[in-house]
């Protein structure tokens, strides 16, 4: 029996003291690209970040977060660290590539990628596709680190790997801090991670939504074409393939969904996998995730602009998927209802396989079922939701905003908590 969580402090948040020694850790910080590039350069010992077009966009992320006056210390800070993460990986991404040029020589044949709203069963699905023998996946410690240090040429996922370690450390902490964030969101460094990472080293990726309020960058996101920074993260990708092959891979991204033509031209022959779910669901699950994160990192919830800030974040998303669902390889597409989905989870994921054309052989079908059996929804509890209730979304304006959705895809839609009948 999984156990029930409610979360009644999002509004007020009440901080256990493990919470609050953590936001009092953290001091005053001026975010520049001065301290992210140096500190960059000091953790590695190099200073060749390549081709100079991402210093307007770092620029644009550090401006963005300024505006953003509800973030506390806290938040400044783990996000300029994040950032030095970021650029650190550039600068040991752009020294390889300078020794080995040949590695962006090396085909990605045929992969695997995922794309779906945040929420609706993507990094399970991923997680058991990357169970095929065949195909290669990015575990967490993998993305955060993609080239290795001199002397940790491992590629483990156990305490042998000194990046597996460092990644594990992490997650120890979060869910020290945080107790319920791994029945919303399990971050394990075992598990198959999403390759927006990766862009993120080209620091073009939506993930600083998931940082703060970042109205300034979502509009320089909006009007630019992400095509190469998908080529950028495809780089990445191929590095991954020199160290440790085969070059056959299952990937995922919930932003996949809003740039359909860029995964086809980074991969022009991807089987693309979409899942499809109520975006009310969706929303509700999303938002009390944010909200729970944001106890740490912001002076107050606001709970009301934050619905409102990633309801016109997803509505966007959406539009752009609905716009451009028909402009892709039709063939090279699978849509996936969430509700067919979790009824029958092992015939989505062959069928999904076997558009790609891979084989599913007893050993890979037995290997499915191990890992779904191991990790059932809820198992580290189940998070009660009040999208209503909690932030003041009005459920059927909410679901007349989202018609558009509904009426291009059969989406069931999923009774929440607060709805009328």
């Amino acid at each position: 029996m999984s156990e029930d969580i409610f979360l009644t402090d999002l509004a007020r948040p009440v901080l256990n003291p493990v919470e609050q020694a953590t936001v009092d850790s953290a001091p005053p910080m001026a975010l520049t690209p001065e301290l992210v590039l140096g500190a960059a350069m000091a953790e590695t010992g190099l200073s060749d970040f390549g081709a100079p077009d991402f210093r307007e966009r770092l620029a644009i992320w550090l401006q963005a977060l300024d505006e953003d006056k509800g973030l506390n210390d806290f938040g400044r800070a783990s996000n300029a660290q994040s950032f030095i993460r970021f650029a650190a990986n550039r600068l040991k991404i752009e020294d390889l590539l300078r020794k080995h040029p040949e590695i962006t020589d090396i085909p990605i044949e045929k992969p695997i990628i995922i794309a779906g709203l945040p929420r609706s069963g993507t990094t399970h699905l991923v997680n058991v596709i990357a169970q095929h023998p065949g195909l290669r996946s990015m575990e967490l410690w993998e993305t955060n680190e993609p080239v290795p240090l001199d002397n940790e040429h491992s590629w483990a996922s156990d305490e042998s790997n000194p990046r597996y370690v460092r990644s594990n450390e992490v997650w120890d902490v979060m869910v020290r801090v945080l107790p319920h964030w791994a029945a919303m969101h399990e971050w394990a460094p075992g598990h198959v991670h999403e390759e927006c990472e990766l862009q993120s080293f080209d620091f073009a990726s939506y993930m600083l939504d998931w940082f703060a309020r970042v109205p300034r960058w979502q509009q320089y996101y909006y009007d630019h074409d992400q095509t190469p920074h998908y080529l950028y993260a495809k780089k990445v990708v191929q590095i991954m393939t020199w160290y440790k092959g085969p070059n056959r891979w299952v990937m995922k991204s919930p932003p996949n969904m809003e740039n359909l033509p860029a995964v086809f031209a980074a991969y022009p022959d991807a089987t693309v996998a979409i899942t499809h779910r109520d975006p009310v669901a969706v929303l509700q699950s999303a938002i009390t995730m944010m909200a729970y994160l944001d106890r740490l990192r912001r002076h107050e919830a606001d709970l009301p602009g934050l619905a409102e800030y990633w309801i016109a974040r997803i509505e966007r998303l959406l539009r752009k998927c609905v716009d451009d669902r028909a402009k892709v390889p039709q063939g090279r597409v699978i849509d996936v209802m969430f509700d067919e989905y979790m009824a029958d989870q092992v015939g989505t994921v062959e069928r999904i396989c076997a558009a790609n054309g891979l084989e599913i052989t007893p050993g890979a079908r037995a290997r499915f079922a191990a890992y779904m059996d191991e990790n059932r929804r809820h198992r580290h509890g189940r998070v009660h939701y009040d999208l209503a209730g909690q932030f003041g979304v009005d459920i059927g304006a909410l679901r007349e905003r989202f018609a558009f959705y509904y009426d291009a895809f059969p989406v069931a839609r999923e009774r929440v908590e607060g709805e009328r009948p």
